[in-house]
């Protein structure tokens, strides 16, 4: 009796004990529920019933993988309990392990499985049977993952019970974790929608800074921020309109500085930019409100004046003349800038924009021809205009056929009264213009980047002629007018040694240099100079006192001559002027070892002057006008002054330097 009743109270504390083990998985199963039912933050939410779902079925480790949208990866978004942190973050395709036969299947995985599968399957999933235990999560629409559960603690395998309860949980939970996706999803959504609105934001405000530079950019140059050619082709239309409405004039002035390109070339084009930044707010500073100033290129301006007539026009253009008087100051160097100025006025010189900007362009290239600063259009300048097109095609052809041919002007020493050397000149004997000068073709082989090629010719024919001079017994020095930008060019001193060698003349070579030289990179133009002395070569500063000497500089530079420009020359008889700069350059040339050449000897008279002003070396036509080779030599056997010898030397070769 005793026994039996022992056995009663035993079933009923084991009954009582699964009673409240009963109550502890409903108490949890509803907590559960309840907490994920109220949080929407995905991640929480399966960190949760990881935790819970663990303490349910009493796992070493529980584990939630997650399909992807895609449903061919799956990623272990959750976990708790023993390792879980080398796991959760891993992602492995679908068909890897009992999460892909889960899937599969849609069905649960425990050991109980086994029975179900085939021979081959059972052997394959024998050893992972009775630690693994696994459910599917589905949701309303489709397979979310599954809850996964790994070794029981205490070393028992999962039970049914255990299938059943986590069965259970993960229904409840699968709208929960639904739930939560969709509310990621729509999180994920409104954060790309806010990212792509800020992109959109961005984007919208480069591109309207983009349209505005490119507004801008349409509309003015970059470099000085003044209207382009479209811009003042606009002023120049609206102020023709109210010209014809209100019957008053309009004046477009073309503005082109001079000598710009050798500033460029010899000091660089950062210098060179910041003269047309001065330059541009020197020339705004001269005009009213109502006129416009625009760049229209490279050194070119144009100005727009409206309303306007003849005379206010002229005293605008000497305006803007007289700002460039004083010196221009970038970093260390000192700028002296002129410019020339073209004019065209509506509507004498055209009636619409583009005959207005034709004619007074035109203009400027008559004025800067003539050296008269300013001009104002004639039909004699469109002519000019036209013929100065079709000059670069003829020049092309004309170095291309050899068609240019050097005259020489002879060179007259003061002191033997001998004829000691000579100038080259080129000149251009076209089949229907005539006999072309170097002014009216220098400056467009500048422009075309022809005048290297050009150079290298003179050179060529120089030299090849004063060879045969050599030859001859005449020792006659030969002098070649360069531009300083070619003896920057850094294959010009070998080329010139090639010839040199060639020709075998040591010492009878002179380059003359415009003073422009002293604008040039002084450090590059000093090593130059100093390998062409080494060659024999001598070098003469040409139209001495219109330029941009440096005294300084012009002491250390192995100069051999000075040159009195012509113009000093000419006026000395009549000007006191002209007379005292020719005295002071002899003096100062003397002083610093240097020969003296006065170009522009006219007359007996001003001969006289220089020889009694210690002059070395005089050229003119008073002792000759340039002359081709054929009268050159013949003006030499019947001249009344002899001409050097080999063994003679004139002074000008005799001169330190």
């Amino acid at each position: 009796m005793s026994d039996t009743i022992a056995k009663l109270e035993h079933q009923l504390q084991i009954l009582q004990a699964e009673l409240r083990q009963r109550e502890y998985e409903i108490d949890l199963l509803r907590e559960t529920a309840t907490a994920v039912g109220s949080e929407l933050n995905l991640d929480k939410v399966l960190q949760l019933i990881a935790e819970r779902a663990r303490e349910l079925i009493d796992a070493e480790t529980l584990l939630i993988p997650i399909l992807n949208r895609e449903c061919d990866e799956y990623t272990y978004r959750a976990g708790a309990g023993r390792g879980v942190e080398e796991i959760v973050g891993e992602s492995l395709p679908l068909d890897f392990g009992v999460c892909g036969w889960v899937w599969e299947h849609k069905r649960p995985w425990w050991r109980g499985m086994l029975d179900e599968l085939s021979e081959a399957e059972k052997n394959r999933w024998e050893k992972e049977a009775g630690t693994l235990i696994m459910v599917p999560l589905i949701g309303r629409e489709h397979f979310l993952g599954g809850i996964a559960g790994i070794n029981k603690r205490g070393g028992e395998e999962f039970s049914r019970q255990d299938l059943n309860l986590l069965s259970l949980f993960a229904s409840q939970v699968a709208i929960a974790i639904e739930n939560a996706m969709a509310v990621h999803r729509l999180d994920q959504a409104r954060e790309e929608a806010e990212t792509y609105q800020n992109e959109l934001q961005q984007l919208n405000s480069r591109l309207q800074a983009t349209n505005q530079e490119l507004e801008f950019l349409s509309l003015y140059d970059p470099l000085t921020a003044l209207p382009n050619r479209s811009l003042l082709r606009d002023r120049i239309q609206q102020g023709l309109a109210a010209a014809q409405r209100d019957g008053g004039g309009l004046a477009v002035l073309v503005i082109d500085l001079d000598r710009f390109k050798e500033i460029n070339d010899a000091l660089g084009h950062e210098v060179g930019d910041q003269l047309l930044k001065q330059v541009s707010n020197r020339f705004a500073a001269e005009l009213r409100h109502s006129d416009t100033i625009g760049r229209l290129g490279g050194d070119e301006f144009a100005v727009v004046l409206a309303p306007a007539e003849t005379q206010a026009v002229t005293r605008v253009a000497n305006a803007l003349l007289e700002a460039l008087a004083t010196p221009f100051i970038i970093g260390s160097h000192r700028l002296a800038v002129t410019a020339s100025i073209g004019i065209a006025l509506y509507p004498e010189h055209g009636e619409d924009a583009g005959t207005l900007f034709q004619h007074a362009d035109a203009a400027m290239y008559a004025a800067k021809r003539d050296r008269c600063s300013v001009g104002f259009y004639n039909s004699e300048v469109e002519e000019n205009s036209l013929g100065r097109l079709t000059l670069v095609s003829d020049l092309r052809h004309a170095l291309n056929e050899s068609e240019f041919e050097l005259y020489y002007q002879p060179k007259l020493d003061l002191a033997s009264n001998n004829i000691i050397g000579v100038e080259a000149l080129a000149r251009w004997p076209h089949r229907k213009r005539g006999l072309v000068m170097p002014d009216s073709f220098i400056p467009a082989l500048e422009q075309t980047g022809l005048i290297q090629q050009f150079n290298f010719w003179v050179l060529d024919a120089a030299l090849e002629q004063c060879a045969a001079w050599q030859a001859r017994g005449w020792s006659l020095g030969v002098a070649v007018n360069l531009p300083v930008t070619s003896l920057l060019d850094p294959n010009f001193v070998g080329e010139l040694a090639q010839r040199l060698e060639r020709w075998e003349l040591w010492d009878k070579l002179t380059l003359e240099i415009t003073e422009n030289l002293f604008l040039s990179d002084y450090d590059r133009l000093t090593e130059v100079f100093g390998q062409l002395r080494d060659l024999g070569v001598n070098f003469s500063i040409d139209d001495f006192g219109t330029g941009h000497s440096s005294l300084s500089r012009l002491r250390q530079l192995p100069v051999s001559e000075l040159k009195i420009d012509r113009s000093f020359v000419m006026g000395m008889a009549q000007n006191a002027d002209d007379a005292t700069i020719v005295r002071s350059t002899i003096d100062l040339a003397h002083n610093l070892g240097h020969a003296v050449v006065a170009e522009g000897v006219e007359n007996d008279s001003i001969l006289q002057q220089l020889k009694q002003l210690d002059c070395d070396i005089i050229q003119g036509y008073h002792i000759s006008r340039p002359l081709p080779v054929a009268e050159f030599e013949a003006f030499v056997e019947d001249a009344a002054w002899p001409i050097a010898r080999p063994q003679e030397q004139h002074l000008g070769f005799l001169k330190p330097g």
